[in-house]
């Protein structure tokens, strides 16, 4: 990666991130909140989500339904995403009508109106996504088995929250929701592109260097206690597959031990989980697969580790093929980790794993909008973009030592929460 970005922060306390790309005459904007659902309580799980879909009902500027015309006019597109640890808006534009970005996100951080009648017709908007959600067996088994593994850190509930919470919730909550954490020192601004940097953040100076700021956000403190054993949940509903989940306790992203447990990952299981955007690429010369899959057990197997603000999870997933039963693929699992204990990953399988996870890392970022999603992700989980700028540096000084010594510390029976779907 090259060294050329600038990071700088207001007055206001709002972090600036810029970095020029001149390969087309494009940019990417965008603004990230360090508010997810983890910053959630019960009563008003969903919430974060919930305020995303508002910021779209307009402003006294740009009233509802405007931005949306005027951004695609404009040969541009834009959308927002909620995740446990932040919010993310964005815009992606010809250089020369950026602009407009800049404008709206000032706008919007500030004078989004939420009306009584908006509220209503959004809320039934959201309970019905999380009823098509409801349909997914893999929904289900995942909101069931994070809620066992997570008993006290707010990580223990989905982003789109509860039934009950997005029944009740208010427009006073979502308001203040939206006033507490919508200020800009608690945002990230992240601008990608063909454009000069000063000029750059002198228009962003122009349009948010006046608002203001708001209170010191609270820190997230109800850290989840030491897991003292297995954990284990069948969750039954429709359909005709089932479905194996094992979650294993795994560390913050910031944590020394996420990148080898991520090239533990890839070469296990074929995953480079080193971001959130990158490809899926694939995994079939992985143990887990040549386990799992060749052998006809399963239809899919995979791993997936998401860098996370707290320690979240590992998790292995499998569907299991017609014919054959969960328990009989959690025994070929239990095996084949028993065979990663007792025949641990080689020079050779480390050398692929990191090639793929390189690939895939590098993919992510090829476009513009792709480097300014793993830049505000980076700076809004870890507080520090330049985990991104030298990730694959540190890549290459992980040893075979070091993914033992995870595999060791993570990988153990005791610290993990076992899925079962079953169809019925």
């Amino acid at each position: 990666m090259t060294n050329s970005v600038h990071k700088t922060t207001l007055n206001n306390g709002l972090t600036v991130v810029l970095k020029e790309m001149h390969h087309a005459p494009v940019a990417s904007f965008m603004v990230w909140y360090r508010v997810g659902s983890r910053h959630e309580k019960p009563g008003i799980t969903g919430i974060s989500h919930w305020v995303e879909h508002m910021m779209f009902k307009g402003t006294p500027t740009f009233p509802n339904g405007m931005l949306d015309s005027m951004v695609s006019r404009e040969g541009g597109f834009w959308n927002a995403f909620t995740w446990v640890d932040f919010t993310a808006y964005y815009e992606t534009m010809p250089t020369s009508k950026i602009d407009l970005a800049i404008q709206l996100e000032a706008d919007r951080m500030a004078n989004t109106l939420m009306t009584p009648e908006e509220i209503e017709s959004e809320r039934t908007v959201i309970i019905s996504e999380r009823q098509m959600y409801e349909n997914d067996p893999n929904f289900q088994l995942s909101e069931e088995l994070t809620s066992v593994a997570f008993r006290v850190h707010p990580y223990h509930h989905e982003v789109i929250g509860d039934v009950a919470d997005l029944a009740t919730m208010t427009r006073d909550d979502l308001v203040h929701h939206y006033r507490r954490h919508y200020v800009p020192n608690n945002a990230i601004v992240v601008a990608v592109g063909d454009f000069a940097t000063d000029d750059m953040l002198r228009r962003i100076e122009t349009q948010f260097g006046h608002l203001p700021a708001g209170e010191p956000t609270s820190p997230v403190t109800r850290q989840e206690p030491a897991q003292k054993g297995e954990r284990r949940l069948v969750v039954q509903g429709p359909g005709d597959t089932a479905y194996l989940t094992v979650a294993y306790r795994a560390p913050a992203a910031a944590h020394p031990d996420y990148l080898p447990l991520v090239l533990l990952n890839a070469a296990f299981a074929g995953g480079s989980s080193l971001g959130m955007f990158g490809g899926g690429g694939s995994n079939k010369s992985s143990r887990l697969y040549k386990a799992l899959v060749n052998t006809e057990l399963a239809a899919s197997a995979y791993g997936s580790l998401t860098p996370t603000s707290d320690p979240f999870l590992y998790t292995i997933n499998a569907v299991v093929q017609a014919g054959h039963t969960l328990p009989e693929v959690e025994a070929a699992l239990d095996a084949e980790l028993t065979r990663l204990e007792n025949t641990p990953i080689t020079e050779q399988e480390l050398a692929k794993a990191l090639k793929r996870a390189k690939a895939e890392f590098v993919l992510a970022g090829e476009s513009i909008t792709g480097q300014a999603q793993l830049l505000g992700m980076t700076e809004a989980v870890i507080g520090d973009y330049t985990w991104y700028e030298t990730v694959l540096d540190r890549l290459n000084t992980i040893t075979l030592e070091d993914i033992e010594r995870v595999r060791a510390v993570y990988l153990r029976p005791s610290q993990r929460t076992v899925g079962w779907y079953e169809p019925v």
